[in-house]
């Protein structure tokens, strides 16, 4: 299946680093080769850059690799695909606008036979199981809450129902995020990451390469990274527990909770 990134910052942050591990999967490390894409969040705008070739060949992933966008989050996907052919049109992340912001999504998984009833107000350009689940997903936010954006905790609230009956029809690894919070979904596969003072050296699984984070942040700096796989071969990362829904916002995660019957729970 595809892999997935994500990365959530208390000030804007580059991917460079974990972007280079990352690239080298779609391809070069591993099977991911039926396209990629990222979306960085610069205030209310959003920087969305996508191509159907692998990660590992692609010019594009080249540009975003060796340019340091600044952002306090970041959504990125390498595909191999399962529902709909290697195409622009079915390569993550996917874009939406809801309650006057830009809404990103990437899933990793297969939701076979979902085809939801959608009412217009967002609708599917590609063929695969992923757009629709995000259609749907905003679909029903909108229809729950009008038109007025929620608070953190309601939306929360309203996702992890939601997200109850797309982890019933099948692995449902997503990320999804606003710009102003990440929301990750683990379904079969996902870890996170937390770097903060004091930063140390760190190292990619699958490219030689090591960053000494103490020489590029600040004291306060906070970043969370979120990946199917962990980038990295000597920091210790957090396996999230199958079938639990995440808040991350301002570096750190903020709240979880299973979506199976179980308690909410915040993180210390």
């Amino acid at each position: 299946m595809c892999q997935l990134l994500a990365m959530n910052c208390n000030v804007p942050t580059d991917i460079c680093f974990s972007f280079a591990g990352f690239q080298a999967r779609g391809g070069a490390t591993d099977v991911h080769v039926d396209g990629w894409g990222i979306a960085f969040f610069e205030g209310r705008g959003t920087r969305v850059f996508l191509d159907p070739q692998p990660s590992c060949v692609s010019p594009v992933a080249e540009l975003v690799r060796s340019y340091p966008i600044h952002s306090k989050n970041v959504i990125a996907h390498i595909r191999k695909a399962t529902q709909g052919g290697v195409a622009l049109e079915n390569t993550h992340p996917f874009m939406r606008e809801l309650w006057g912001r830009y809404w990103i999504f990437a899933h990793n998984g297969n939701l076979p036979d979902f085809s939801p009833q959608l009412d217009g107000s967002f609708t599917p350009v590609g063929q695969t199981d992923s757009e629709r689940a995000f259609c749907w997903l905003l679909q029903n936010l909108r229809q729950r809450f009008g038109c007025r954006s929620p608070s953190q905790t309601r939306l929360f609230d309203a996702l992890h129902q939601l997200t109850l009956d797309l982890g019933a029809r099948g692995a449902c690894n997503y990320l999804l995020s606003n710009g102003d919070c990440l929301f990750a979904h683990c379904s079969t596969q996902l870890s996170y990451i937390i770097r903060q003072a004091p930063f140390t050296v760190a190292h990619l699984r699958d490219q030689d390469l090591s960053i000494d984070f103490s020489d590029v942040t600040t004291p306060d700096d906070r970043v969370a990274v979120i990946a199917t796989v962990p980038l990295t071969d000597n920091e210790c990362w957090t396996t999230m527990p199958n079938g639990s829904l995440w808040l991350f916002a301002e570096g750190r995660p903020v709240r979880h909770q299973l979506t199976i019957a179980g308690p909410a729970k915040t993180p210390a």
